[in-house]
């Protein structure tokens, strides 16, 4: 793709390749389109996605298809408690010239699922941190660049808490959105039923290589952003801090810890990547509340009151929007 074609053709390309890639995608996971929709966000945004859902509602296989419709390299890494750092990240062995040899461990594909993340201890869990951000892992006092694009999509099941370890903040932190994948409709249910209970095997072609995805990476943060949007991004952010002036009586009263900066950042590109996909030149406000509530979710500490009440994070965010 030519990086000189002019940005206004490019969204418009952009566009036609996000409406293909969701009907790839659409080939085997029938419904859940705001899933979808979060989970390519993300992608295009550089960012990483949690997965939050009961078992059995296909977010293994919504991960592994979006890799087949990216035509990217995907690694799924079960975690379990026995899991270590070196599993994933990969170690040294002394081959048969008796010399040291690095050899890579599952984190190194484009896209990563790390099934059921919350089952191994912090110790393997804090090994995908420097993966997350830096896009590099460290093995042996050698630093590794890992493939780029680089995604980590993770699934946690939210029911079964026994014999698991919970996710630190600084870890939550590094994920873009915290996606609540909810049961389907009926009628979704009885299209799933139907075609898995048959001998079809739809075929998944890959839409886009991984050089067309870093240029539309680009081009979302290319993406002019008015003033009043990013202030409306910021104060969105910060309105959600107990003890700052100015903020709903809702957060004080039902918050221990609010968002850090990074939410607002994630808000912007978020909001950017949200007007891309609807065929937008620039974000709105409406772009930043469409991706709040999973970006926010997972930022918002409640209080004991709050837990008490049964106050949940998406009431408090729709209370400070």
């Amino acid at each position: 793709m030519e990086r000189t074609t002019g940005d206004v053709q490019a969204v418009e390309r952009f566009g036609e390749s996000y409406r293909r890639l969701k009907a790839e995608v659409g080939k085997v996971i029938i419904g859940q389109d705001k899933v979808v929709e979060h989970v390519l966000i993300a992608i295009f945004s550089r960012g990483h996605g949690l997965l939050v859902g009961v078992p059995g509602l296909a977010k293994t296989l919504l991960v592994n298809t979006v890799a087949r419709s990216l035509g990217l390299t995907f690694n799924r890494i079960q975690f379990t408690p026995d899991l270590m750092p070196s599993d994933i990240v990969g170690s040294e062995i002394l081959d048969e010239e008796r010399r040291f040899r690095f050899v890579k461990g599952p984190l190194f594909a484009h896209i990563i699922l790390a099934d059921e993340i919350n089952r191994t201890p912090p110790k393997t869990q804090s090994a995908l941190l420097e993966a997350m951000q830096e896009r590099s892992v460290t093995a042996a006092g050698h630093t590794y660049t890992l493939p780029d694009p680089f995604f980590v999509l993770a699934t946690q099941n939210p029911i079964e808490q026994e014999g698991t370890y919970p996710l630190p903040e600084a870890q939550l932190d590094r994920f873009m959105f915290n996606i609540w994948v909810d049961y389907p409709s009926f009628d979704d249910e009885l299209a799933v039923v139907k075609a898995t209970t048959s001998d079809a095997n739809p075929a998944v072609t890959p839409v886009l290589s991984a050089e067309e995805i870093q240029f539309y990476q680009g081009l979302v943060r290319r993406l002019p952003v008015p003033d009043n949007v990013l202030r409306y991004a910021v104060e969105l952010a910060t309105r959600t801090r107990p003890g700052t002036h100015g903020v709903p009586a809702i957060v004080n009263d039902h918050l221990s810890w609010g968002a850090g900066p990074r939410a607002s950042q994630y808000l912007v590109i978020g909001a950017k990547c949200h007007a891309l996909v609807h065929g937008k030149f620039s974000p709105d406000i409406e772009d930043v509340q469409a991706v709040a509530v999973p970006i926010l979710r997972h930022r918002l500490v409640r209080n004991y009151k709050a837990e008490a009440e049964g106050v949940t994070v998406e009431r408090i965010v729709e209370g400070i929007l």
